[in-house]
């Protein structure tokens, strides 16, 4: 057996076995790229009428918040635009307490628009096929991972088996004849669009195996920063034994630092502290449209110093070229980085990667019965000589 028949052999038994969750995956992934825009035109509490009065600050949010939902652990308080609702974001995980809620506030009455579940969300729900196949995350999230790099793989080993064995095929290799049989059709729909899918497919499966695996994730950043070891998130401590005097809560006089140094962002979050005498994390973000941009800071929550970090999610300014990278991964993946068209283009995309197990498990069943069909005449063939 030759080197394609045994690639093609291996392209068609794990494509078979990967199939489906490809086709989760891709089609879930066509859904939710317009999450935000469907919000935004059917989700009524996310607007308020903007108002020339200063809004609440993050203090009296989260007390506002916590009347709403008392037993909730609140992770941020995130303001968008003028014309937005606040969001007190709770959420934890692991503790025996798990919840994901988002109380929404109108900042300028205090009113609670809407306390949403996010784990019940229709778009949550979609998220958690995409990421887990609605499995526990602790099987789904590694299961997902490991059909992403068979996919890898199957992109590569079909470019292979598309390529054309002379140039004068490379025309036909490039057109799908509709004016075919459907299992021609069939069979150009799934190699023809299969090859110009392909380099985008190669970026959906990287940029998701960044999430999917440490080590993918850890061996991709030291190729791009020349061997550095990734950092994980964390939130710095305070070495300072100094405690707080201010006459404002700390929450605010951090949320006021960020409303100075970032006065057009698009949205700005703060964050309680996490443990015992860690830092106040805030981060603002100037499109949000996009993450990448966003510039992160950490503030001592007795003296409101700024402490320094050495992983990704610090400045936009101080990141190194592999931060920013790592940075990128998710407006990449969702297509966000090209704004509107980028979106439609991921669409667009992701619908035909679902395509590709459809057709290719088409082509397999009409050559396997085909093979059935010759098999049984051939037996017929010598009964009757």
């Amino acid at each position: 057996m030759n080197f394609k028949k045994t690639l093609h052999k291996l392209h068609l038994w794990l494509g078979l076995s990967s199939g489906l969750v490809v086709f989760i995956v891709a089609i879930t992934g066509c859904i939710y790229a317009f999450q935000a825009e469907i919000k935004d035109l059917t989700y009524s509490f996310l607007f308020v009428e903007a108002q020339d009065k200063a809004v609440l600050p993050p203090s009296e949010i989260s007390e506002i918040a916590y009347d709403a939902f008392p037993e909730g652990h609140l992770h941020a308080v995130l303001y968008p635009t003028k014309e937005k609702s606040v969001q007190a974001i709770f959420f934890s995980y692991g503790e025996g307490n798990d919840h994901y809620k988002i109380a929404y506030i109108n900042p300028y009455s205090g009113e609670v628009l809407k306390l949403n579940d996010e784990y019940a969300d229709f778009f949550r729900i979609v998220l958690d096929g995409h990421f887990y196949l609605w499995l526990p995350p602790e099987i789904g999230q590694p299961v997902v991972a490991s059909f992403t790099l068979v996919f890898l793989f199957m992109v590569i080993s079909g470019l292979i088996l598309w390529w054309p064995k002379k140039k004068k095929n490379l025309k036909q290799s490039l057109k799908i004849k509709w004016s075919g049989r459907w299992r021609r059709k069939n069979y150009d729909l799934h190699q023809v669009l299969g090859f110009y899918v392909m380099t985008f497919a190669l970026v959906f499966a990287i940029t998701g195996l960044v999430w999917g695996f440490s080590w993918f994730r850890s061996g991709l950043y030291s190729a791009m920063s020349g061997g550095e070891e990734f950092v994980e998130y964390y939130t710095p401590a305070s070495d300072s034994s100094q405690v707080y005097s201010g006459e404002i809560p700390v929450l605010d006089a951090v949320w006021m630092k960020m409303n100075a140094y970032y006065p057009e962002a698009e949205w700005i979050e703060v964050h309680p502290p996490e443990y015992e005498g860690a830092a106040i994390a805030a981060n603002a973000n100037p499109d949000a449209s996009t993450y990448w941009k966003s510039d992160y800071r950490y503030f001592d929550q007795n003296t409101l110093e700024e402490l320094p970090v050495d992983h990704f999610y610090n400045r936009l300014e101080e990141s190194t070229f592999a931060q920013k990278v790592m940075r990128l991964n998710y407006d990449v993946h969702v297509g966000a980085i090209a704004g509107l068209p980028g979106k439609v283009l991921a669409f667009c995309l992701s619908a035909i990667i679902a395509s590709l197990p459809v057709t290719g498990f088409l082509i397999w069943w009409g050559r396997r019965n085909k093979e059935k069909r010759k098999a049984v005449k051939s037996k017929r063939e010598l009964e009757m000589a």
